[in-house]
């Protein structure tokens, strides 16, 4: 029965990342007046999706936080994964669907400062994630030891190279991959008994 829950858990955290990783194999490398329609529309498409990208954080950590240690880290990795919504969220909106627009209706000049902002959003909303990612590993590592360091390594990876690859190919997508495998090892520690004596 556990190892059933477990699969269940790792295809709903894995399947956001997975998504975008073949978003990212359809992404055009370059907003031009031929591919702005596609830009637009894939963005439009993946708008709900990129959000999602956080279930990896947020299902390890399910329930109402304790009044401790744990608590604390789970609020923090909470407000990273609503920061990154958010600012995500906005980079898909200005860099993506606004750019993608513009470019389709030939106005000039105005997607390069629509990258810009994009951008930093982007690397806001990414730097958001990072931190949730630190305090969903804290947790896990405190409940759970050494088994959450593989999955901690490879998410701590897929943060570093998000900053700048979005979902292009080929980086992007091998970092969408990175998420993905990050989660699945996240969610087999986690599904282990807690530890008798966390780790300080």
């Amino acid at each position: 029965m556990r190892s059933f829950r477990t699969v269940r858990v790792t295809v709903l955290v894995t399947v956001a990342p997975l998504l975008l990783a073949i978003a990212g194999l359809m992404h055009p490398r370059h907003l031009t007046a031929s591919t702005a329609g596609h830009w637009a529309g894939l963005h439009i498409v993946l708008l709900p999706v990129f959000p999602l990208l956080v279930l990896g954080l947020v299902v390890p950590l399910w329930g109402r936080p304790r009044r401790d240690a744990d608590g604390a880290l789970t609020i923090v990795s909470w407000v990273g994964c609503l920061w990154f919504a958010a600012y995500y969220s906005g980079l898909d909106a200005v860099a993506g669907i606004s750019a993608g627009t513009v470019v389709d209706h030939g106005v000039r000049g105005a997607a390069g400062p629509l990258f810009v902002v994009g951008d930093d959003l982007g690397r806001a909303g990414v730097y958001g994630l990072a931190v949730a990612s630190f305090a969903t590993c804290a947790v896990l590592w405190r409940r759970h030891g050494v088994r959450v360091l593989p999955g901690a390594a490879v998410l701590f990876a897929a943060c570093w190279s998000f900053v700048d690859s979005h979902i292009f190919w080929p980086k992007g997508v091998f970092t969408m991959l990175g998420f993905a495998a990050a989660f699945a090892l996240l969610t087999v520690a986690a599904a282990q008994p807690v530890v008798t004596t966390p780790p300080r």
